[in-house]
């Protein structure tokens, strides 16, 4: 289809091909793990896009040739590379569906440039063929014979967990778009926590790619992936730019970030100590035999609290709720869940730690509330021999939806 030059340049009629490679880091390690390898082509000196190459390619049936070209490209560019350090390729539907030639061509492109199988790490994406057999079996293959898997362009299209699971790949590149939606929209963000976590505990990395400004980057930083990527910490360059100039970049950003989120969580510490403090001195009134509303008058003042409730040993709510009133409820007249006295809470995580640590103050994983549909975040502690106390707030209310929480707060008795 095309020639190599002694300068790892590959030529197409008109159109001159090269190697460009996008540096991805571990925010743990703090340092470059490894590259992306893209396409950069020009036709008499003018660039050509990336996508035209691919659909002309496609368009005339060539697509899996093109594929093979351009992995012989790039990994003979990236043979001198030093260093345990990955290489992603893209992997094309077509070159799924032609699985052991394709492979076959990879695994003696790495002999000959002198790499690992295990060094490579091959992008395929799980919506993009129609065949999923050929998908599976492609990964399945390329496994055993050494290659590395990850899954790119998650969360758009008709990504499913299902695929996911049964490709087992050792990475997963959660598309771009979701990241950008955090950066808009407090929920997206945390659902893009949570998406990061399931897919860790899943048993795959995760990568996010595509970061560009710095509220990208806070964000990405922020959530508990394991390798970033992105024009905010390195362009497709050729391989001449050294590392340590890149790695030297990529620690100032961490360290600058690291700076910013140690002066948010002393401005969290301190409302949560404040918080804690009225909690446990609402638990002192009721204990002195306070009413409900009594003991709860100053807890309701502070930002983003709204309710307040007891429950028995049992789980059970003892009476009604004492609420925050400066604020209507979303259709709490023909809500059939906004009710709750006598409601068992006995299976909510909040009252079962607040069980087994009755010297503590307990805070739950955000959710969605019963009583107005709205994301809650419940504290709970017992009173000493006595009933568990229990606090709702709404945490997109103060520090846009930001504040970080632990699962236990300090000792409430003393």
């Amino acid at each position: 289809m095309g020639t190599h030059t002694t300068e790892s340049l590959l030529r197409i009629n008109e159109t001159t091909i090269q190697s460009r490679y996008q540096p991805i880091f571990s925010p743990t390690h703090q340092r470059l793990v490894g590259y992306e390898a893209l396409l950069r082509a020009h036709r008499h000196g003018a660039p050509v896009s990336p996508a035209a190459v691919l659909e002309r390619a496609h368009a005339n049936g060539r697509m899996a040739l093109l594929d093979r070209e351009l992995h012989t490209l790039h990994l003979s560019g990236f043979s001198q590379q030093a260093g345990p350090v990955w290489l992603f390729l893209n992997i094309s539907p077509a070159t799924c569906v032609d699985s052991e030639g394709a492979l076959d061509n990879l695994e003696r492109n790495c002999r000959l440039f002198g790499m690992n199988p295990a060094q490579v790490v091959l992008e395929v994406v799980e919506t993009a063929l129609d065949n999923q057999a050929a998908l599976i079996r492609f990964v399945t293959r390329a496994r055993t014979r050494g290659f590395q898997v990850a899954i790119d362009d998650f969360g758009t299209g008709d990504s499913n967990f299902e695929r996911m699971w049964r490709l087992d790949p050792l990475i997963i590149k959660i598309d771009r778009t979701l990241l950008t939606n955090a950066t808009q929209h407090p929920r997206a963000r945390q659902l893009l926590n949570g998406l990061v976590s399931m897919i860790r505990e899943g048993g795959s990395l995760v990568l996010l790619e595509g970061i560009e400004t710095a509220e990208e980057a806070r964000v990405a930083l922020s959530t508990e992936a394991d390798l970033l990527q992105g024009f905010r910490f390195g362009h497709p360059a050729s391989l001449d730019d050294p590392s340590p100039v890149r790695e030297m970049a990529f620690a100032d950003q961490l360290a600058a970030f690291q700076h910013e989120r140690h002066q948010v969580n002393a401005t969290h510490d301190s409302y949560l100590r404040l918080l804690n403090r009225e909690l446990v001195q609402a638990c002192e009134s009721l204990k002195r035999g306070q009413s409900l509303e009594a003991a709860c008058g100053r807890m309701l003042t502070l930002a983003g609290i709204r309710r307040c409730f007891i429950l028995n040993d049992e789980g059970i709510q003892i009476g009604g709720v004492i609420s925050d009133t400066s604020e209507g409820t979303r259709g709490a007249d023909f809500n059939p869940l906004h009710q709750s006295g006598g409601a068992c809470w006995s299976h909510r995580d909040y009252f079962r730690r607040a069980l087994e640590h009755p010297d503590r103050v307990c805070a739950s994983r955000p959710y969605v509330g019963l009583p107005d549909a709205v994301r809650t975040v419940t504290f709970a502690t017992r009173i000493p021999a006595g009933p568990v106390f229990c606090v709702d707030m709404h945490p997109d209310e103060v520090f846009e939806g930001q504040l970080n929480l632990p699962d236990l707060l300090p000792p409430a008795w003393d």
